[in-house]
């Protein structure tokens, strides 16, 4: 695993700055790591999966957009009957 630190200077400061990238464990996917927030994400070069840690770092900072109600129906999640709350009080995460 080799980890990289670049100097944000001007640059976005929701952008990961100190990163791991490792080749993952199959051998055919790449794994990015922010080393600051924990998010961690993966893609088929390098580039790609920096990229995909670029928009979950955002993600994670709270960019991006809430999805519409039929974004979620056409992967069969009913809106209405989904709701935030804490891990703990899901029955996904036991």
């Amino acid at each position: 695993m080799s980890i990289a630190t670049d100097d944000p200077g001007d640059e976005d400061p929701t952008l990961p700055v100190n990163i791991s990238l490792s080749l993952g464990e199959s051998g055919d996917m790449w794994v990015a790591r922010d080393e600051d927030t924990g998010v961690t994400s993966q893609g088929t070069t390098r580039e790609a999966a920096l990229k995909n840690l670029d928009e979950a770092v955002a993600g994670y900072h709270g960019a991006g957009e809430s999805p519409s109600d039929e974004e979620p129906r056409t992967m069969g999640i009913d809106p209405e009957q989904n709701t935030s709350g804490s891990l703990d009080e899901s029955h996904v995460f036991q």
